[in-house]
């Protein structure tokens, strides 16, 4: 399976337990991968048979804006349920950060792997 990626995605959003938190826009960054085939598109150089990774990252980022979150742990299950479901991608791979989040740290975040389930 090829792999297409989407690195250091840098959004603004409301997410956290704190009531301070839930009044003020906050960065987080995300990484991706998706499994997608690529050979149709590059046997025909014809971008119909491949993977639009501006409504990719336009998806993303709209459901970033339009929602709001307690856990990260919410959002990147939204996130990846969204690809899923949306794209014609086998599995994603995404990593959701929180720059600054805890003290003396650079960064926290959460990784996590889903795919497509196969029909039973």
């Amino acid at each position: 399976m090829d792999k297409i990626f989407l690195k250091n995605l840098r959004l603004l959003t409301r997410i956290g337990l704190f009531e301070w938190e839930k009044q003020i826009e906050q960065i987080i960054r995300i990484d991706l991968e998706v499994g997608f085939d690529i050979s149709k598109a590059a046997e025909t150089d014809n971008v119909d048979y491949s993977l639009d990774y501006k409504s990719l990252s336009n998806s993303i980022k709209d459901y970033v804006s339009d929602n709001k979150h307690e856990l990260i742990e919410t959002l990147i299950e939204n996130i990846a349920n969204l690809v899923l479901v949306k794209f014609k991608v086998e599995y994603i791979t995404i990593s959701i950060s929180k720059p600054g989040a805890i003290r003396d740290s650079e960064d926290v975040g959460i990784t996590i792997t889903r795919s497509k389930k196969s029909p039973t």
